[in-house]
């Protein structure tokens, strides 16, 4: 995949090669990102950050990765603060900001528009989550957490046993992370669900194309047995068509640290796209899990930074600027650092 001035609006776009030169620029991302070193390789660029839909970690991590790489961001937080209001259409809207931006971020209530907008805009333009379709920095940025934890238990993405529990059927972060699993080897997929809830017929049949097992839970307990991750979602309420009908499933797949203990091997990781439903009667992922070692979802949060900082360096053609960098600061690591208190700047390979 050519990355320089693209758009990401989907994760249709990658190929297993393309994942990997995403990865391998966010592992180069991690002194920056810790703010070990800096770095102006995008000083003087602007990010326009155009969240017609509420957000905060996507918004702010991708505002936050632009500012790391030294850039600028200019934030429109909600439609009502838009010209879209006043009726301007997204054809316009996209002439108008891409003159102002070398990159913009855009979120969307309705699937689909951020693909419209792009084909107006003159800048590069990546797609922050468009109604229930997509999500596509989101399925890397898990994606590329599933690969650190799993390499961290000596297992690879190839092979991977994994459970995603919940809203399958609304969920965008799940049906871009389940198209990208696709393109690995010999995953086996616990689609755990409320009867209503599936997901959507097109991608599981990929799925089971590409040679990958396909298993359907309406049981929680049956689906998280024997397997490597777990990826809790929220009922998405809002793409509901009424909130009495979302109402009637909330709560239905609560993991608890009973349940986990219970019923899943001790090392299973569980993931979670965020924000989690704290409230009493919808939490799908209770809070006597945060002093389990296993739950990765503010890991995923960290590497969501990372991941994005990588999509804008390759895509503004700053990547190689960077590598250079952070190949100086592993030199430096390893001659000043005693090697049993040394570690490998760079994450695993792909098994």
């Amino acid at each position: 995949m050519d990355f320089v001035g693209s758009h990401i609006l989907s994760v249709d776009q990658f190929e297993r090669g393309g994942i990997e030169r995403v990865f391998a620029v966010a592992d180069d991302m991690a002194p920056f990102a810790r703010r070990e070193r800096m770095t102006r390789v995008l000083a003087g660029a602007i990010l326009s950050n155009m969240f017609f839909e509420p957000s905060t970690r996507t918004r702010v991590s991708f505002g936050c990765a632009f500012n790391l790489l030294g850039g600028d961001v200019r934030e429109i937080a909600e439609v009502g603060a838009s010209s879209i209001a006043k009726g301007e259409s997204l054809h316009d809207t996209a002439r108008v900001m891409s003159g102002y931006s070398d990159v913009i971020v855009m979120r969307h209530p309705e699937a689909g528009a951020v693909a419209e907008f792009a084909e107006t805009s003159r800048v590069p333009v990546i797609n922050g989550g468009d109604g229930a379709n997509e999500h596509p920095s989101q399925a890397l940025l898990d994606l590329y957490t599933i690969r650190t934890e799993i390499a961290a238990r000596g297992g690879s993405i190839h092979g991977l046993r994994i459970a995603l529990i919940g809203d399958l059927r609304y969920g965008r972060a799940v049906h871009s992370l389940l198209k990208l699993l696709a393109l690995f080897d010999r995953i086996e997929v616990h689609l755990v669900s409320p009867p209503g809830l599936e997901a959507p017929a097109g991608i599981t049949r990929r799925l089971a194309e590409r040679g990958h097992e396909v298993n359907e839970h309406h049981s929680l307990e049956q689906g998280i047995s024997h397997v490597d991750i777990l990826y809790v979602t929220r009922t998405q309420e809002e793409r509901f068509p009424t909130a009495a009908e979302a109402n009637r499933y909330r709560g239905l797949f609560r993991l608890n640290q009973e349940i986990y203990t219970r019923h899943c091997e001790p090392n299973t990781v569980i993931m979670h796209p965020l924000p989690r439903d704290s409230r009493p009667a919808a939490q799908e992922l209770d809070e006597d899990l945060n002093a389990n070692p296993n739950l990765a979802i503010f890991r995923q949060t960290d590497n969501g930074v990372l991941v994005r900082m990588a999509l804008f360096a390759l895509i503004l053609d700053v990547a190689h600027t960077v590598h250079e960098t952070a190949a100086q600061v592993r030199w430096f690591t390893a001659k000043r650092t005693p090697a049993r208190f040394r570690k490998e700047a760079r994450g695993p390979d792909f098994g």
